[in-house]
């Protein structure tokens, strides 16, 4: 749709009414400049936190059905407080849910993904000339029962808005005010990109860098559709996020730290064919994301199988670990939650054989131990000892003189 802005709102944009008035006014900023908007909004600060602690408070293991009826009350909060606000600045706008606008999505509950969106009315609405407000993270599926995408799914949703209404471009707002060669609440002398490849990003939202959704970048890239970071608390200059062959090429463009995996081993497996894929394909089966994976070297007919997961799937993987121990005759299981993620991304990070040396050099210089190493064509990745790593994190970024 020609002269079409998608914008997105994250939980801080909107964390009370002075931040949603503030919102509304850049919103009305952005239609009087003659673009068509739609705006995507997450649930006020922190409102689903509350609730899933609510749930809990309940019952010790909720429903999935029932959890999304309950989270999708927050965005739904956020779009009418939003479009009252607009209201009252004498601008016509609409708010809709996900089911309002169109979003039809598979039917797993809590990870829900979204199948097709219907733009009917979406476009009826955009063309009387009003801004659309849509709540962010849900759909329905089928059945017509409330799904949501999953943490993050906010930055998904707008994206996948974008690329149905063929936008021309997605601005994803947020505390921060575009995408930062690492953390800087971190690392103070972090700098913000100016511009960056969807396969970078792609790998730094993957690799825990919090700014956006990694299914909302593969996505985007998958659609072409072009992505901005800005803040919503100023009007500097963004993080445009393109293609590749537009970016200027550098050895490293950023350092993520994901302190929210860990890190789980089977001891003494037997080494035969078959039993790695008997082990994950158990996790997979649960839905459990697997990330780094090592198999030491064979010694009297026995393998050591460690992986990472995400912190929130570990008890269900260490259950699911522990009766494949049982069943194949392997020593035991252990785990390890005291760990983190440290990585370096950049598309010269195969090309040169200097960006690997430096990086274990410098946490060599620290002290750091390494306990598994991971790599690909733009990134190395290792776990580390939690405690370590925002030293480490800090002291690779002035090691590259980032």
């Amino acid at each position: 749709m020609k002269n079409l802005i998608v914008q997105k709102y994250g939980g801080t944009s909107v964390g009370d009414i002075d931040r949603i008035k503030n919102v509304a006014r850049r919103v009305i900023e952005t239609k009087k400049s003659g673009k068509k908007v739609v705006v995507v909004v997450s649930a006020m600060g922190d409102t689903t936190d509350d609730l899933v602690e609510m749930a809990y408070a309940i019952s010790e293991n909720p429903h999935k059905r029932e959890m999304d009826m309950l989270l999708s009350t927050g965005e739904q909060v956020s779009i009418a407080l939003l479009a009252m606000a607009i209201q009252s600045m004498d601008e016509e706008v609409i708010s809709l849910t996900g089911a309002q606008c169109g979003i039809i999505t598979s039917s797993r509950h809590s990870k829900a993904k979204i199948d097709e969106i219907n733009t009917e009315r979406l476009e009826k609405e955009l063309n009387s000339g009003k801004i659309v407000i849509v709540a962010g993270f849900q759909g329905v599926n089928k059945d017509m029962d409330i799904t949501t995408l999953g943490r993050g799914g906010s930055d998904t949703t707008a994206v996948a808005l974008a690329a149905a209404l063929h936008a021309e471009r997605c601005q994803i707002f947020t505390d921060v005010d575009g995408v930062y060669t690492a953390d800087p609440r971190i690392v103070p002398t972090a700098k913000k990109i100016h511009a960056i490849s969807y396969d970078e990003v792609l790998e730094l939202a993957s690799l825990g860098a919090k700014v956006l959704h990694p299914r909302s970048v593969e996505m985007a890239g998958k659609y072409n559709v072009p992505l901005e970071v800005k803040s919503s608390f100023n009007n500097n200059e963004g993080t445009i996020i393109g293609e590749v062959d537009l970016m200027e090429k550098v050895l490293i463009r950023g350092i993520s730290l994901d302190e929210n995996i860990a890190k789980i081993s089977v001891m003494e497996v037997p080494d035969k064919p078959g039993i790695a894929f008997n082990l994950f394909s158990l996790l997979a089966g649960a839905d459990i994301h697997v990330d780094m994976i090592v198999q030491n070297v064979n010694r009297n007919n026995v393998n050591d199988i460690t992986f990472t997961v995400a912190l929130d799937e570990l008890q269900n993987a260490v259950e699911i670990a522990q009766k494949f121990a049982f069943e194949v005759g392997a020593e035991k299981v252990e785990y390890d939650k005291g760990v983190a993620k440290l990585s370096v991304v950049g598309t010269g990070v195969v090309a040169n054989a200097e960006v690997a040396s430096k990086f274990f050099e410098a946490l060599y210089e620290i002290g750091v131990n390494i306990q598994m190493i991971s790599t690909s064509e733009i990134k190395i990745s290792c776990i580390i000892d939690k405690a370590l790593g925002k030293e480490a994190m800090k002291h690779i970024h002035d090691k590259f003189n980032m």
